[in-house]
């Protein structure tokens, strides 16, 4: 491996992955925040907290945030998720002093202006709208908030136009204190970049971090049930999730796999049975979505309204169906493409960056690619199928966006899926 991990008196981890034969470099500090660690009162601080780091400090305005990094030609980024929040450039390696001192300028000294933070209050609101106008999206919040109800995990990373337009600048100020510390923050580098050097950097701009501990989370627990939202719309938007393994068990890459033999590709089973010989659908996807204690596996479809009386017992005698029969082929087709994908994402500076960002902040550690992928080719067909059986037998928890007039009631579905 590549990889170097340096550890600072205060907590603070730098890990680099070095690429000698690239000509850039991404530098980044993640975060080991995201919207399940958010007060109660606060959903959507996470997010909003990322807009305001790029918002003005007590040394650059905000364009002169954006101007220090890209007067070179450089790219700067950020986002949120719902555990981890992410700054990070793309530079040339001449830049990596300067994007240092950029990351830890916003990171340390932002000064949260009053007027910056309302014309910002108005730019995420208008980030909802378009979330709530582009169903295809917003779909993805509901079967989050239908799985996870009356939990931090199953709210929106965008929050509410309500909470986002009154959100004291304080509660922004104390998030930022509670949480952007030593220990819950690794600064990574990848590229054309030298381990000492960025240590040293490190050390010169977030040397003065205070430390602290990662935060606790409460445990969380997927919920079956239905959560139908009627909209006007050409297209009636369904989504099927059912829990599955969290990122801590060796089963993930089991319920990976299943994802996409039934769903990750134009080859897979519901692409294939759903649109190319019936279709039903334009767009039908499945996929595991794994969480630190939890995972949701889900299934999307997007459909003509008069004809998800047609698409619902198709899918469903899919799912039974790969619960006893999947062929050495397929499984062999899925397992091709999470290896192509991650060997390509090995050409890439910023997917190596985000990949060794979110594993430290996930396991403490690197994990290298080739041990994934012998746990990944180690699968057997028996243990897809027996993963499907588990996760099929739950009942499932039903999200639906757009005319619902021909959606069948919950309980029918679920007694498809037990047939």
């Amino acid at each position: 491996m590549t990889i170097q991990i340096t550890t600072l008196d205060n907590g603070l981890r730098i890990a680099t992955d070095s690429m000698p034969d690239v000509e850039s470099m991404v530098l980044g500090a993640w975060v080991g925040i995201g919207t399940r660690h958010e007060p109660w009162s606060a959903n959507g601080v996470a997010h909003l907290t990322e807009h305001m780091m790029f918002k003005g400090t007590k040394r650059r305005s905000a364009y002169a945030l954006s101007a220090a990094i890209e007067k070179n030609g450089g790219m700067m980024n950020a986002h949120t998720t719902r555990e981890e929040t992410a700054y990070y450039a793309r530079v040339l390696p001449e830049d990596a002093e300067l994007t240092a001192d950029v990351i830890a300028d916003m990171l340390q000294r932002s000064v949260f202006d009053p007027k910056e933070l309302d014309r910002e209050r108005q730019v995420i609101i208008q980030e909802i709208g378009r979330d709530h106008d582009t169903p295809e999206d917003h779909i993805f919040d509901l079967v989050h908030g239908a799985a996870f109800p009356r939990q931090k995990l199953g709210r929106s990373i965008l929050g509410s136009p309500d909470v986002i337009a009154n959100l004291p600048r304080h509660e922004v100020t104390d998030y930022v204190k509670e949480h952007y510390h030593a220990g819950n923050m690794v600064i990574v580098g990848t590229g054309k970049i030298d381990h000492a050097a960025l240590v040293k950097l490190a050390r010169r701009h977030f040397g003065r971090l205070p430390g602290g501990k990662a935060p606790k989370v409460e445990v969380a627990k997927v919920k079956s049930g239905a959560l139908r939202q009627a909209k006007e719309s050409e297209q009636l938007h369904l989504m099927l999730a059912f829990p599955g393994p969290g990122l801590h068990t060796k089963s993930v890459h089991v319920a990976t796999l299943l994802g996409i033999l039934l769903g990750g590709s134009s080859s897979s089973r519901l692409f294939q049975k759903v649109r190319e010989q019936r279709g039903l659908v334009y767009s039908v996807s499945a996929s595991h979505m794994p969480f630190q204690d939890v995972g949701l596996f889900s299934l999307y479809a997007g459909t003509d309204p008069a004809r998800v009386k047609e698409l619902i017992p198709v899918v469903c005698r899919e799912l039974r169906d790969v619960a006893q029969h999947i062929t050495p082929s397929e499984l062999k087709r899925a397992k091709a493409q999470v290896r192509a994908d991650m060997l390509m994402g090995q050409e890439s500076v910023m997917r190596r960056a985000e990949i060794l960002g979110h594993q430290m902040l996930t396991y403490g550690k690197p994990i290298a690619t080739q041990s994934t992928l012998d746990q990944i080719m180690a699968v057997t067909e028996e243990d897809t199928q027996a993963m499907a059986a588990k996760l099929f037998a739950r009942k499932p928890t039903l999200a639906a966006l757009g005319p619902l007039e021909h959606l069948e009631d919950y309980r029918k579905l679920v007694a498809r899926l037990a047939e």
